[in-house]
């Protein structure tokens, strides 16, 4: 099958002739006459296999020149960086039509994005934050919304999303076309699809966390940090093999921690990415990878999910995440369009489990590599590995006593004992100084003044 076979327009066809695209994947082919039918779809598809245009194509196939101000597709991704490479896809596809496309997402200024939104789009990119906040802000109206097309939704649920998915649905028209595309099928996702999809055609390419084929798996058990930095340099320094690494960790200090000890050696050739980084400097990042500036980036996994990077030689596991699912969005980023890939995972004697779920959902065993006999191993640990000392026999320390108050506790002093006298306080106060509390009580006067 060609896009020919699709029955495009002339300017779609003129847009892939300039992309040098003639061949769908096949995402774009089978999910094509679902979402130009108007059906629901729910795509399930592995990373790297072109969900962007599978979606867009047939949007576009049918969206009709319009001069009204608000939008009519709704595009929501989780992250900033994947509405600006949306964007970008998008704008590839309608170089020769006359359709306004714009990306929203937050930590940048929400009073220029209101001043794009009143001149006019047709295609709205947005995080589901920056959007719910536009919408509220009554500048945005959501009501000529057609089709919503909500991509990486099981990224969107596990970064917490889900209540302000459910706020937007509230604000959309009932009558729409919904399009979700998924690398895994979780329950959360499931339970999305069943609360407000009407009865979705499911298209699948490949069944959730299924290996793909052309990406060479290889394992190393290492001790500690220090013992992966070691081999990691290692492999690094054949920069003809390892010619576009993306290095993966579990967190944003180890990202840091990681950066910091190869900025050494080399910090030319190095990048980071993860939340705490502004936005400039993440896709700065990014675009420097990207374009080969760089050779080495190191990322968590929110931040580097779904981002289309041709051409990563290899994926690096720095630390191996703890849901099997992840493993499979790390991978995915290498071995692209049908190219040979290759990725690596360094895994300690604390990652056997997580080892064992990866292998099971994938039903396949990751081959073992023996250390490089030039990589020193390492005795010196980090914080994290180090073990917690647990002082159970301290003779200073006092044994708990349930019975005794604790350390914070101490009787208050006798003049700060008060009873509490309810309310015969007020007699209490008359009888000891013979004069009403209030001075108010006339008849309590009168009666003392006779006597």
């Amino acid at each position: 099958m060609t896009f020919r076979d699709l029955n495009l327009n002339t300017p779609l066809y003129n847009a892939l002739d300039d992309l040098g695209f003639s061949t769908p994947t096949p995402i774009q082919a089978e999910a094509f006459n679902v979402v130009a039918s108007g059906k629901d779809m729910v795509g399930i598809a592995q990373t790297g296999t072109g969900k962007t245009f599978a979606y867009m194509l047939p949007v576009l196939k049918n969206l009709p020149f319009s001069k009204q101000d608000n939008p009519r597709v709704l595009v929501l991704v989780p992250t900033r960086e994947l509405v600006v490479q949306v964007v970008d896809e998008i704008e590839k596809l309608t170089k020769y039509i006359n359709t306004r496309v714009l990306g929203v997402y937050g930590g940048t200024n929400i009073n220029t994005q209101k001043q794009a939104i009143a001149q006019g789009i047709d295609i709205l990119v947005a995080t589901p934050g920056r959007l719910y906040d536009l919408a509220l802000s009554h500048v945005l109206q959501l009501k000529s919304i057609q089709k919503l097309i909500i991509d990486e939704v099981d990224v969107m649920l596990d970064l917490g999303f889900r209540h302000q998915l459910i706020n937007i649905f509230d604000l959309l028209p009932e009558r729409r076309q919904n399009i979700m595309f998924s690398a895994t099928m979780t329950n959360d996702v499931d339970d999305l699809i069943k609360d407000f999809f009407k009865s979705p055609q499911k298209v699948s390419i490949a069944t959730s966390g299924t290996p793909l084929e052309n990406i060479k798996q290889t394992r190393y058990k290492v001790p500690n940090f220090y013992t992966k930095l070691n081999l990691l340099k290692h492999l690094l320094q054949d920069e003809e093999t390892y010619n576009k690494v993306l290095i993966f960790v579990a967190y944003k200090k180890m990202a840091d921690l990681l950066f910091d000890a190869l900025a050494e050696d080399y910090n030319d050739e190095l990048c980071v990415i993860h939340s705490n980084k502004t936005q400039n400097y993440r896709l700065r990042s990014i675009e420097q990878f990207r374009e080969g500036i760089n050779r080495i980036l190191v990322a968590t996994d929110v931040m580097a999910r779904g981002l289309d990077i041709d051409n990563v030689s290899h994926v690096i596991n720095f630390d191996t995440p703890d849901f099997p699912e992840n493993y499979m969005h790390r991978i995915g980023r290498t071995g692209r369009a049908e190219r040979e890939g290759h990725s690596h995972v360094f895994t300690t004697d604390k990652d056997n489990h997580a080892i064992e779920d990866i292998e099971s959902l994938m039903q396949m065993t990751i081959d073992i590599e023996e250390l490089p006999a030039q990589v020193e191993i390492s005795t010196e640990l980090i914080e994290e590995e180090r073990p917690q000392i647990k002082e159970r026999n301290n003779p200073h320390k006092r044994k708990k006593d349930e019975d005794a108050p604790g350390p914070a506790f101490h009787e208050k002093s006798e003049k700060n004992s008060k009873e509490n006298l309810g309310g015969s306080y007020k007699f209490k106060i008359a009888a000891k100084y013979k004069k009403p509390k209030t001075r108010g009580d006339k008849n309590y006067n009168k009666r003392n003044k006779r006597k």
